[in-house]
């Protein structure tokens, strides 16, 4: 929405000018990412106001153009849509910046979204809530209702009165659990609680199967992935199995297990796959067997421990007979039975019987997530009638047609409502596990998929602590005050191809990512009670038994029919798309589309282009665009689930688009490659600076990359044949690789044979002759490496020490034979023990730390190609934090002079 400085000559003549005004906007994007900024007025105001400046620029520059000059003169900014909304993150943050905003998707589930992000609140601004305690309150009444709050607050007060209205029709089936002595004189610990009634939080249930030894066919043995109930130190407890007289039974105990292995464990079997040991005959119980077992019904469960609310935390209690009853004794008059594709992305459950979404629920869930839907339809009337009696007019128009009077308010109070259900139905699963480090409910999507969960935690929706009802309308509250609520929004369901939405319109979307993630499939676990509970007020958007897929533009190859066909689908399918958008797009502003598809894929001749980005690409450039810019933004949580302990994307890939200009020169493929030499190392020494993570710089490099590729209307290989995509991305992989090559010569010799030796070795032993020969040709020698102080050499082997392995005192100043390498490592090696440290090493090596710093990229790309994880974790980490480092370090003052240097006078 900004232009760049340098796009303003008149304003900002020199480039040291521009950088200054550059410096200037990135300054108000840091404080818009500040999460304590996100309602911060003032700061959003100076966005808008810079949003405004550009717009009257433009309109300057455009004056013959007529859109432009009607907006202008109505003083109304261009209104912003997104055609792959999603989860709608781009359309609630172009309100936000003052844009009307409009969202659609196919799926009904992210245009319910959207709908409550960006649609309905700037239809209840400002407006105080209906409930009788806010009228009645004295510190309520006459207060000043900003934004989203009132509507806000009556999702507070009758989702509180659903829960109230719950817990009477089916607290019976959530008992409390009576701390009786004969549990005291087991575990004296408990002497405190001896005759309280403790609120259950939890109940943890291990699968079961018969077991397979013929001497126990009649016994359900638990699949239990592990006993540990909780980790956290003083805390400790975990579940012992007592078996005798043909049977077994569960008992909690408190403390560290005697043999820890065994209770991280449970009776799972080491290694890969659902393999389980039986629990009375020691006999295995093969992945094979439970799948046929569960596929003929004959899974079932037995409650395995109790996690009740103490004074102090969590208390952990064995199972009783009472909590086992009143378990089974829930019987649901509903579930869902809509089957889900057995096939689909990251879905595992389908091995074990489960064929429908109701499966995935124990049945004091399904009692539960059913009750508390009819609740909302009953609340729904009790909203309307309060609503009137405020002085809302008893309009019978609804949301869909636009309504602002009582109907229309009481089904937006129950929209926010059954996005409480779906959340609740998230850790309402028994695919939700129990987190023995933090004491919490995990949730059924830790990550887009649907795993096999063998210990399932059931969450009390009526407890005080994580999972439950309170819990989750406490969140819905809270984000629905976040949202802004000034500039109207339009959320409506339409496929990317096909939609007419877009038009004049700015467009930045965020597409689906090739084959990652089955949106739609996993889109249905929250549908089938989404339609359940709002059906009546959006009937067209949830007039199917399931979430619209096969128009999703996701490459999945058992859908349709072959990988082959896959790719085809998605490739004629995002050409479409981004045709419309290319054709519809405001003529004054670029398209910004977000990828963040890694690049993995190898060819026989070395090459790398993955899949994912050449039809993605493929299908941008056949829509008429050329990619005028990219950038990687940091959009991935680390703690994720994908990225945690890999070398997972941390950024996605902005990708810069204007349609391509009609006169386009053609070239041939030395033209290209030629461009590509020139003009790349440039762009990835920019990237370098701008400190993109070496995980990234793949991707990023794709940008500048296919920038050259895209200005051409026709690139021809030798033979006359159109340079492919793939090819292009195999080229620009392997410019990359050669920049990245050609800084060795730069550094040291001892550094280059390390890079060499490293390549081949990682940090294993090799022999002392190999070593030699490559020492020799490096014009270095393996005493003279040794004497560096980063290899070993000993009984004919030599080996690259690892970063823990080097001297904790070591100090540049003060090595008589400084290398590059040894910068790099002891660098690696003191963030380890913190940033302060690896700081403060920085700082003595001054201006040298930039060879560390391209070393670091060095390395990681020989780890990426040789797929060595591990090793390349240890520089993706390091480079990531190097601008915190760099920060700290100028505090401390780098040495001016080493041994054997003099300073002189100036």
């Amino acid at each position: 929405m900004v232009d760049d400085p340098s796009a303003n000559p008149d304003l900002f003549p020199t480039e040291q000018k521009q950088n200054k005004e550059r410096q200037r906007l990135f300054g108000i994007i840091e404080n818009l990412v500040k999460w304590e900024n996100t309602m911060n007025e003032a700061v959003l105001q100076s966005a808008r106001e810079e949003i405004w400046q550009s717009w009257r620029r433009a309109c300057a520059d455009n004056a013959d153009h007529p859109q432009a000059k009607e907006l202008f003169n109505r003083n109304i900014l261009p209104a912003f849509h997104d055609p792959f909304a999603g989860g709608g993150a781009l359309p609630l943050e172009a309100q936000r910046l003052g844009l009307e905003s409009h969202a659609t998707d196919l799926n009904p589930v992210a245009v319910m979204i959207n709908k409550a992000m960006i649609e309905i609140p700037p239809k209840f601004a400002a407006k105080s809530p209906v409930n009788p305690e806010a009228r009645g309150k004295p510190d309520l009444v006459g207060r000043e209702w900003k934004g989203a709050h009132g509507l806000a607050e009556d999702v507070r007060y009758y989702g509180e009165w659903m829960r109230t209205e719950a817990q009477k029709l089916i607290g019976k089936y959530y008992p409390k659990i009576k701390v009786t002595s004969e549990m005291v004189s087991e575990r004296p610990e408990l002497a405190d609680y001896l005759d309280q009634e403790l609120t259950v939080m939890a109940w943890i249930w291990a699968r079961t199967v018969k077991s397979p030894n013929p001497a126990y066919a009649h016994v359900d043995v638990p699949l239990a992935s592990t006993f540990q109930l909780s980790t956290k130190e003083g805390k400790e407890a975990y579940v012992q199995p007592v078996v005798g007289d043909g049977s077994y039974r569960f008992v909690v105990k408190s403390g560290k297990p005697a043999n820890g292995d065994a209770a991280n464990n449970g009776t799972k079997l080491p290694g890969v796959g659902a393999n389980f040991l039986c629990l009375m005959s020691k006999s295995p119980v093969e992945a094979v067997y439970i799948r046929n077992e569960a596929k003929s019904g004959r899974m079932s469960a037995r409650l395995m421990a109790i996690v009740a609310e103490g004074a102090r935390g969590r208390i952990y209690l064995s199972p009783t007979l009472e909590q086992q009853v009143a378990a089974s004794s829930a019987v649901p008059d509903w579930k869902p039975e809509t089957e889900f594709f057995q096939k689909a992305l990251g879905f595992r459950v389908g091995n074990y019987g489960m064929t429908k979404w109701g499966d995935l629920f124990a049945d004091r869930q399904l009692v539960a997530l059913t009750t508390f839907s009819n609740l909302i339809a009953e609340v729904r009337k009790k909203i309307e009638a309060d609503a009137q009696a405020v002085g809302l007019s008893k309009d019978e128009k609804t949301l869909r047609e636009d309504g602002r009077g009582s109907k229309a308010y009481s089904e937006a109070v129950a929209v926010y409502l059954s996005f409480v259900l779906d959340k609740c139905s998230d850790y309402w699963s028994a695919i939700c596990s129990w987190h023995s480090s933090g004491e919490k409910m995990r949730n059924t999507f830790g990550r887009q998929a649907i795993p096999m969960v063998w210990d399932y935690a059931e969450a009390n929706p009526f407890c005080d602590s994580s999972g439950n009802w309170s819990a989750m309308l406490d969140w819905t509250r809270k984000a629905l005050e976040f949202l802004p609520s000034s500039c109207a929004g339009i959320a409506s369901q339409s496929d990317a191809s096909t939609q007419s939405v877009s038009h004049n319109k700015v467009i930045s979307t965020d597409p689906p990512y090739y084959d990652n993630i089955g949106y739609a499939d996993l889109s249905d676990f929250f549908y089938v009670w989404m339609s359940r509970s709002l059906r009546i007020s959006y009937p067209q958007l949830f007039a199917t038994l399931a979430v619209p897929k096969a128009e999703e533009l996701v490459a999945t190859p058992a859908r349709h029919g072959g990988v082959r066909e896959a790719e085809a689908f998605f490739l004629n399918g995002m050409t479409l798309a981004m045709g419309r958008i290319a054709s519809l797009g405001h003529p004054a502003y670029p398209v910004t589309i977000y990828y963040a598809f890694k690049q993995s894929e190898g060819d026989a001749d070395g090459g790398v282009a993955s899949t994912g980005w050449e039809t993605f690409l493929a299908a941008v450039i056949q829509a008429g665009f050329e990619t005028c810019g990219t950038w990687p933004m940091r959009t991935e949580l680390a703690n994720r689930m994908r990225g945690t302990g890999s070398n997972a994307l941390a950024s996605s890939i902005v990708i810069v688009c204007r349609a391509r200009s009609i006169n386009a020169p053609s070239a041939t493929r030395r033209d290209f490659v030629a461009a590509l030499q020139q003009e790349l190392p440039g762009a990835l020494q920019h990237l370098k600076a701008s400190n993109i993570a070496p995980v990234d710089m793949a991707q990023s490099a794709i940008g500048p990359g296919m920038a050259i590729y895209t200005r051409y209307a026709r690139i021809v290989e030798a033979d006359g044949k159109q340079l492919t995509v793939r090819d292009a991305l195999k080229l620009i992989n392997q410019v990359l690789d050669e920049h990245l090559a050609e800084q060795e010569g730069n550094w040291d010799a001892d550094t280059r044979w390390g890079v060499t030796w490293f390549e081949q070795n990682a940090f294993a032993a090799g022999e002392f002759g190999l070593a030699d020969q490559l020492a020799r040709a490096k014009n270095t020698s393996v005493a003279g490496v040794v004497q560096a102080g980063f290899v070993s050499s000993n009984a004919g082997k030599v080996r690259i020490l690892k970063p823990e392995e080097l001297p904790a005192d070591w100090d540049p100043a003060t090595d008589a034979r400084l290398t590059v390498w040894e910068m790099l490592h002891h660098l690696v090696r003191a963030y380890r023990s913190g940033e302060a440290p690896a700081a403060t090493l920085l700082a003595k090596m001054g201006d040298k730390a930039d060879s560390a710093k391209e070393l670091a990229y060095r390395l990681y790309g020989i780890c990426e190609k040789k797929k060595r994880s591990a090793e390349g974790q240890l520089y993706n980490d390091l480079i990531t934090v190097w601008p915190d480092l760099l920060n700290q370090s100028k505090q401390t003052p780098a040495p001016t002079t080493r041994p054997g240097e003099f300073e002189l006078d100036a």
